[in-house]
């Protein structure tokens, strides 16, 4: 051992890497309490000092955040989810706010999007905004917790840390809609888009609209359902496959604002009315639901409130902060697409 004990002989004694011993000498808490504690322990029997310069060195911050945003593949690429449009235009108001600076990356769930932005210097931390298969962002978002790089994303749980994620409260938005088809008169529901592990965030507004019926006495297996990832055309083809299989319903629960607009496209082509024959409620409250023919009626996600809290949470855990807040509220919206049965 060397007179002077620096990070990597602390490193090399507790069996972490170097980044690890820096946070966890600053008390991050990316780094787990038992982690922190044996590192600091190791520090304080070498007698290890910081070393200022080096550390504001290291610490030299780029004021920038980056977001990768990344979505189920389409047959027009140049498309992208108006949802995600609206937080991409939240987070960069955001930004502006805190002094941030916002560089946006579209990604493809195949690429390498936990490429390093942070140890680079590219970006101070990460947000991650999209959909697609959970199962397969899993392994990346592992990844980016052993880099220990700072990242918050939109959506699924992060495991073993649910304090990175922010979500809506996806399961209370889909009771809030099957609330309302029940307290409109309607009696035989569908609902369209995954609901399985993968799609965690559909699967919850399925599961709470489920929780509804189960309340008015309707079992789930009484209630048809047909996967759809989220855009019109995938509405569109869950709805024809639902008429030909001969379900009866007279409300149809969609996943997200996208699939609900297919969904009525298809009802129109095949001469059924909204609301008069089969009511529909989509989620989300995308712009141009207010402007369909009818106006859809859909679950809230509050897109202003969402890109707020996720600049600020990714900024406190730069800042070594608690994130408070990883939950916001939906709102059901009210329109002409779920009229009253008589």
């Amino acid at each position: 051992m060397k007179d002077k004990a620096t990070s990597f002989d602390i490193a090399y004694m507790a069996g972490v890497s170097q980044s690890t011993v820096s946070r966890a000498l600053r008390n991050s808490p990316q780094v787990n309490k038992a982690t922190r504690e044996k590192v600091q322990a190791i520090a304080r029997q070498l007698n290890y000092k910081v070393d200022k310069n080096a550390s504001n060195l290291r610490q030299q911050r780029s004021s920038t955040l980056a977001l990768l945003l990344f979505e189920d593949p389409t047959t027009d690429e140049s498309l992208i989810n108006p949802f995600f449009l609206s937080m991409l235009g939240s987070i960069t108001r955001a930004c502006a706010k805190r002094g941030q600076d916002l560089l946006v990356s579209f990604q493809q769930l195949s690429d390498d999007w936990h490429a390093d932005y942070e140890d680079s210097n590219k970006a101070d931390g990460i947000i991650l905004l999209g959909y697609g298969d959970y199962k397969d962002y899993e392994e990346k978002l592992a990844k980016l917790l052993a880099q220990e790089t700072h990242f918050v994303c939109w959506g699924a749980e992060v495991l073993g840390h649910p304090e990175f994620t922010l979500r809506s409260n996806n399961r209370e938005g889909g009771r809030l809609a099957g609330e309302h088809l029940l307290a409109t008169g309607h009696k035989k529901f569908a609902f369209i888009g995954n609901a399985s592990e993968g799609s965690p965030e559909f699967s919850a507004r399925y599961r709470g609209f489920i929780d509804a019926l189960n309340m008015a006495g309707i079992q789930e297996a009484q209630v048809p359902h047909f996967d759809a990832i989220s855009t019109e055309s995938a509405g569109d083809s869950a709805t024809e496959q639902l008429l030909a299989a001969g379900h009866q319903v007279d409300a149809i629960f969609c996943a997200s604002d996208l699939i609900a607009i297919g969904v009525m496209r298809c009802l129109k082509r095949r001469k059924l009315r909204v609301p008069e024959d089969i009511a529909v409620m989509g989620f989300d409250d995308i712009p141009v639901a207010s402007f369909a023919t009818p106006a859809l009626s859909t679950i809230q996600q509050d897109t202003t409130q969402a890109g707020e809290l996720l600049v600020n949470n990714l900024l406190q855990l730069i800042n070594n902060q608690p994130i408070t807040v990883s939950q916001i509220e939906p709102k059901l919206i009210i329109r002409q697409s779920c009229g009253a049965r008589e």
